[in-house]
């Protein structure tokens, strides 16, 4: 296949579920001539209660459904994911733009002045050493407290971005870790920026700043698409097509939902 013709191919997003959609959406606006293919694993989410291997498994499945449907970039939208498995796709793929996700640590610090960060993320994003050495690498310049949040993703694979169950998971989970010098929370999950809205208000006398990665990654990615050539810049309206392995139009639904959410 020749450059020309790679040029027209779709731009491939992953997730474990849902969240990813919130790194596409950002894709969307700063590539709005791209086409999408986006694929959310619901069936086997979360990813962050597996072990590195069977992540691992699950997202090469994926990556290589989606290389089968032709992409020329792809987006590993999932946080643990990124952890268990882009640095293998990068090797046996070293011709295709990939970007995997970050926590949006290092924003969070140079936005603090040297108080407590706190990062929200799954149980097994904290066990991945990709998550530590980042962590480590801030540690001096404040104090930075990972917040194992067990079953928040659930809300969003569910729909349920607001309402008492999630303020009531939030003061169980999150209060507990907060103290006069919090001075940020950074969503290290994709999925946790569709609740950001639902936790601004429950933090309303607090005003503490939340930080996400979601624009930082498609910047990326539009970086490494633009360096390989493969940039559309006509004007035109690109397409997403959404795709889930639950194979549930319902699921299909609320994916179209998220991505039309105001920002």
């Amino acid at each position: 296949m020749s450059e020309q013709q790679r040029i027209h191919l779709p731009i491939g997003f992953m997730d474990s579920g849902l969240g990813g959609l919130s790194v596409l959406r950002e894709a969307m606006k700063i590539m709005p001539a791209e086409d999408f293919i986006y694929f959310g694993d619901s069936a086997n989410a979360p990813y962050g209660t597996k072990t590195k291997e069977e992540i691992r498994k699950l997202t090469f499945a994926v990556v290589e459904y989606l290389l089968s449907r032709g992409i020329k970039g792809l987006a590993v939208a999932c946080n643990t994911a990124t952890g268990a498995a882009v640095r293998d796709l990068r090797i046996m793929y070293p011709k295709l733009p990939i970007v995997g996700i970050e926590p949006a640590v290092k924003p969070a610090v140079l936005g603090a002045n040297g108080g407590r960060i706190l990062v929200l993320a799954t149980p097994m994003t904290i066990e991945l050493q990709k998550f530590k050495t980042l962590l480590e690498k801030y540690k001096d310049q404040a104090e930075i407290v990972s917040v194992p949040c067990k079953g928040l993703m659930e809300f969003v694979e569910n729909g349920d971005l607001e309402g008492e169950d999630l303020s009531e998971y939030f003061e169980q989970n999150i209060t507990p870790f907060l103290t006069d010098n919090t001075e940020g929370i950074v969503l290290g999950c994709t999925h946790y920026p569709f609740l950001k809205k639902h936790l601004e208000f429950f933090l309303k006398d607090r005003k503490i700043p939340l930080y996400d990665g979601s624009y930082g990654t498609a910047a990326e990615l539009k970086r490494r698409i633009e360096a390989a050539g493969l940039l559309r810049t006509q004007e035109r309206c690109g397409t997403v097509e959404i795709l889930n392995s639950l194979q549930d139009e319902s699921k299909i639904e609320l994916s179209h939902k998220l991505l039309s959410l105001p920002f």
